[in-house]
């Protein structure tokens, strides 16, 4: 750094912020301008990028963020060597470039910070959301936040706010399910998580919210397919849960890769700038997914080459390539040199860059600590709290008393996911079981149950193996327990190390149980042994034989590190199932547009000449417990409300069985006669209550007025005067809005 800039504004920590950053903008070149809105990898995507070869692109052209670790084919995956490349990386960029601007790095760690070795993982998207426990989710959020601060990672792409309602599609796993309402509150409750009391604190980390605006309804169910939607659907169902990002103050977006009613989102005014900042006030900055600028020109073919692309994302708002790499810093400076773009635009991206990175402190401390990260990463408290979630998010979708066992069994372990880590974990994870710090399903159990423990894995995902001889040791058994489902995968169920083969299963043409695991399970089934299914998956499977033939079925997800202690114990009972469905599961691969909330409609030919309109295998909000709850009584505070009110919805819940439990107080709403048709009921609150055995305790469920109103193209969100009925299990509340439109 020259004597010129020793004493700058900028590197005086006792200036306001914004002076800080006027200042070094001043100081700043276009080519410099360029280089802190463009990132780069490091290790292999389009190419492999070794350290020296990030290093070089900080130095000669001022790359300003970069992804050398926490994320699938990253160059660092150990901590010590990741504390390594981040501190060798900072170097370069605070002491061999002409003002010193700190890098700024960032990875994907969805369900804890899942790409680094010895990590605590935490459920995935719809096992996390299974827990119906905002304050859970929030505390583990927060857990991932200082694993990836102390691995000096600054920028966490998470949390994923798409809706789930296409169950084919290979990211349902990551979503929060299918309710708007309930992924914008686990949405909020991770970024709460991550940002703290705000980035600038030490284990603080920058949120993103993804995949804006809709990405999660593609056609055919294929990754990134067109999305055509009208606005009321586009505003009530899939923007609703950034909304709810926003007002927990979100500090980026991130736009989904698909086009939407033609327009590809990385290249739309339409959706960056007058929807995302204009009608939803987001402030904030706006960073790529990986290829969204190159896909403009290479898939969607908008823009005729990559300079043409990167012209168009920049006009539509974006503020960081990802992965530009050198070609679009050299695309950004030319496009400015010539007059194409006007320089207005990059500096006001490189405004919201710049604030960023002096609010994380990056100019005083970039700098981190390896003995600080070996000791954070993993640690004995962290594991602790994926194991709380994972025990709260596993759900017992059937039982015909089998569970919980007795815990003197002789018990029988089969199926591929009974003793696999990578498939237990789940994407968006590391793809070496050396590396990940857990214990399976199969070594639980061997330790939760006093009776022998035999093993016979049977099938693999897609094979079978020897099934006769699983059969022969489950037929010696008391009880079978056959871990099912899926493994490991990415977008379109592939995308490293233990991916299947492209058209094997999981594929988004089959949603059932593949025939391999299924002749285990006939096999098994044939002995007489009591069975227990655990659905190890990321996507809802149609499981309708599987309900038939088992004695009990358990929903956990891709559960995490500690998700074969919590499925141990959920099954001996030392662990009662909390988990509620955020998913309807569907009856078979044909049955894939079903959801709660569906619209009203006419039945021309009449209602018993129409089958049912949401028949699934099991319901949204559905799970058992192993004790038994009866709601007393409810009610409502107040029946007389106007917009900006807030409807308490007062329910007593007793325990009247012989265990502690948990229960979710599930309130839906029910329009009765509105101008615009609205779902037959929608998820509008909840809440979670913990009873000891003959405890009884009436929960207050707040449900705002505003959540009763719906957007109305043209006119925006608005509360309708009128009745709504407020449906708590059996119970109807009516409420009458008074008042006009919003």
């Amino acid at each position: 750094m020259s004597d010129e800039t020793a004493t700058a504004v900028y590197e005086d920590p006792e200036q306001p912020v914004s002076r800080r950053v006027e200042d070094l903008l001043d100081r700043m070149t276009v080519t410099e301008k360029a280089g802190q809105l463009v990132g780069t990898w490091g290790g292999t995507l389009h190419h492999l990028n070794e350290v020296d070869d990030v290093a070089d692109l900080v130095r000669e052209q001022g790359l300003g963020a970069a992804a050398p670790f926490g994320w699938g084919g990253s160059l660092g995956t150990e901590v010590d060597e990741i504390v390594d490349i981040v501190n060798e990386l900072q170097s370069v960029a605070v002491e061999e470039t002409r003002l010193g601007v700190p890098l700024m790095f960032n990875v994907d760690a969805v369900h804890g910070h899942a790409y680094v070795a010895g990590a605590s993982v935490f459920p995935n998207g719809l096992g996390a959301a299974a827990t119906w426990n905002p304050e859970r989710i929030e505390a583990g959020a927060a857990v991932t936040a200082t694993e990836v601060a102390a691995t000096g990672a600054h920028q966490n792409y998470s949390p994923t706010c798409d809706v789930g309602r296409e169950p084919r599609w290979g990211r349902v796993f990551e979503t929060f399910g299918e309710s708007p309402h309930l992924v914008g509150e686990m949405a909020a409750a991770k970024i709460r998580g991550y940002q703290g009391d705000g980035i600038e604190d030490d284990d603080s980390v920058i949120a993103t919210a993804k995949h804006f605006p809709a990405y999660s309804e593609p056609e055919r169910g294929e990754d990134a397919a067109p999305v055509d939607v009208s606005e009321y659907k586009l505003r009530n169902t899939f923007v609703r849960p950034f909304e709810a990002a926003f007002d927990a103050g979100v500090e980026s977006v991130m736009p989904c890769y698909n086009s939407i009613n033609g327009e590809p989102i990385h290249g739309s005014e339409r959706y960056l700038t007058d929807l995302l900042r204009g009608d939803l006030g987001f402030d904030g900055h706006i960073v790529s997914d990986w290829g969204g600028i190159r896909h403009l020109h290479e898939d969607h073919g908008t823009a005729s080459d990559l300079r043409e692309a990167v012209y168009d994302s920049r006009s539509a708002g974006l503020d960081i390539a990802s992965v530009g790499n050198d070609l679009e810093a050299e695309a950004l400076v030319d496009l400015v040199e010539s007059g194409d773009l006007a320089e207005s635009v990059v500096d006001e991206s490189v405004r919201r860059v710049l604030e960023l990175k002096f609010r994380l402190g990056l100019f005083e401390d970039p700098y981190i600590e390896k003995e600080t990260a070996l000791e954070t990463v993993g640690a004995d408290d962290h594991q602790q709290a994926a194991l709380e979630t994972a025990r709260e998010s596993l759900t017992l979708c059937a039982n015909d008393g089998l569970l919980p066992l007795a815990g003197d069994e002789d018990v029988f372990v089969g199926g591929p996911n009974a003793d696999d880590l990578l498939h237990q974990v789940g994407g968006w994870s590391v793809e070496s079981a050396e590396h990940v710090d857990g214990t399976t399903i199969r070594e639980e159990l061997a330790s939760h149950v006093d009776g022998a423990v035999s093993y016979e894995q049977g099938a693999t995902l897609n094979s079978e193996l020897d099934v006769d001889a699983a059969a022969e040791k489950a037929a010696d058994a008391d009880v079978a327990v056959l871990a099912l489902g899926e493994g490991w995968y990415l977008h379109e169920f592939g995308a490293g190390a233990p991916r299947t083969e492209t058209d094997e299963f999981p594929t988004r043409e089959q949603l059932d149980i593949p025939d391999a695991q299924q002749a285990l399970v006939d096999a098994v089934v044939e002995t007489g042994t009591p069975v227990v299914g655990v659905l190890v998956t990321g996507r809802p499977l149609a499981a309708e034989r599987l309900d038939e033939q088992a004695d009990a079925v358990v929903m956990a997800y891709f559960p995490g590190t500690q998700g074969g202690k919590a499925v141990a114990e959920t099954l001996v009972g030392a662990n009662e199932p909390r988990g509620r469905l955020p998913i309807t599961v569907p009856r078979s691969t044909a049955q894939t547009d079903v959801h709660h909330d569906y619209l009203n409609q006419p039945r021309p030919i009449g209602d018993h000449e129409h089958p049912d309109s949401y028949d699934p295998l099991y319901e949204f909000g559905h799970g058992l417990s192993y004790t038994e709850f009866e709601q007393r009584e409810s009610g409502v505070a107040d029946s007389q409300v106007a917009p900006g009110d807030t409807v308490d919805v007062d329910v007593t819940v007793a325990n009247v069985g012989g265990r502690d439990g948990s229960e979710v107080v599930q309130v839906y709403a029910e329009v009765e006669s509105k101008t615009l048709v609205r779902p037959e009921r929608e998820l509008v609150g909840f809440e979670r209550v913990d009873l000891d055995a003959g405890e009884e305790a009436t929960v207050t469920v707040s449900v705002p007025v505003e959540n009763l109103g719906v957007y109305a193209p043209d006119d925006g969100h608005r509360v309708e005067a009128g009745d709504y009925d407020l449906v708590v299990g059996e119970d109807r509340h009516t409420v009458t809005v008074d008042g006009s439109y919003l």
